[in-house]
């Protein structure tokens, strides 16, 4: 038997829109959450692929069953796998479940197909890549902490400051519409003109702001990236969303925290109702401590 483990990731500037082949129209830039895990186990088998798992639905069994077999023609391997998948996490909720999910199978069946024939595993960039067909934004959850996708590659990219992730769980709700529908009815969207270039501009300022450690800037650039991403949602045709009445009510409060202290996370939400918050990580100090005390006490 063979076991991986591949973390979620979280895009601070957004992969929405994208060319055959899962290749992104635009640049995105996520941080990993270790804290998210998808596990895969893999064990031979005679006949047949199979997949268990009571977390997922016979479509989206089918898509993993579909990704195994690319990557077992890729390696030119003919043997059968039973598969076993689990969540650290809730699924389709906005916290990357597939990236995590695709992610570990490609590990996995990397990893059990080259020590059955005696080969050396693949590069990560290779995996990522391969990983990218069966999800788009897995082939980010191969880099950690930081990573740049852009084109058919992802990789690492050295921003020198640590963060802390901080989920705030909204609803467990499973999502009506998928990522990958998301992407197609954003294109009816008026706002779509000119989103591209929109991404790769604040995908520039926000790497500059991290990098200078300019903090207020980058809450802004990551303010108005997911709001950006989820108006093409609200006005494509037909509109939908994934903003809850409660999801609204915490980003209000969040904002009214920044303009009150001039200071807090960064935040940002993925095509699901639930908040990410990305926390500069000072260790014991007490400023940030007490700030972050003062913030939860805001929400509670």
């Amino acid at each position: 038997m063979w076991i991986c483990k591949a973390p979620a990731n979280i895009a601070l500037i957004k992969y929405m829109g994208k060319h055959s082949g899962n290749i992104p129209c635009n640049v995105s830039l996520s941080y990993t959450l270790s804290e998210f895990t998808t596990e895969v186990k893999l064990a031979q088998k005679n006949i047949a692929d199979e997949f268990f798992s009571e977390e997922l639905s016979e479509h989206e069994r089918e898509k993993f069953l579909k990704h195994l077999a690319y990557i077992k023609k890729l390696c030119n391997f003919r043997g059968y796998f039973s598969i076993n998948s689990k969540n650290s996490f809730p699924k389709s909720v906005g916290i990357a479940s597939s990236a995590s999910s695709f992610a570990a199978l490609t590990m996995c069946a990397f990893k059990a197909i080259s020590e059955i024939n005696g080969n050396s595993m693949p590069s990560v960039e290779y995996m990522s890549a391969v990983s990218r067909v069966g999800s788009g934004s897995s082939c980010r959850s191969f880099f950690a902490p930081w990573c740049i996708w852009r084109g058919e590659y992802a990789t690492n990219i050295n921003i020198p400051i640590d963060v802390e992730h901080e989920l705030i769980f909204i609803s467990g709700r499973r999502k009506e519409i998928s990522s990958s529908e998301a992407h197609e009815r954003v294109k009816t969207s008026l706002l779509a003109q000119g989103r591209f270039e929109r991404a790769e501009k604040r995908c520039d300022y926000l790497i500059t702001a991290l990098t200078k450690g300019e903090w207020k800037s980058a809450y802004q650039i990551c303010w108005e990236e997911f709001f950006d991403m989820h108006a093409l949602f609200e006005t494509s045709d037909p509109h939908f969303g994934y903003i809850l009445p409660k999801t609204l009510e915490a980003l209000i409060k969040i904002r009214e925290f920044w303009e009150k202290y001039n200071d807090g996370p960064l935040v940002t939400i993925d095509a699901g109702p639930n908040i990410h918050l990305l926390w500069r990580k000072e260790g014991n100090n007490k400023s940030d401590l007490c700030l972050r005390k003062k913030f939860h006490q805001l929400l509670s």
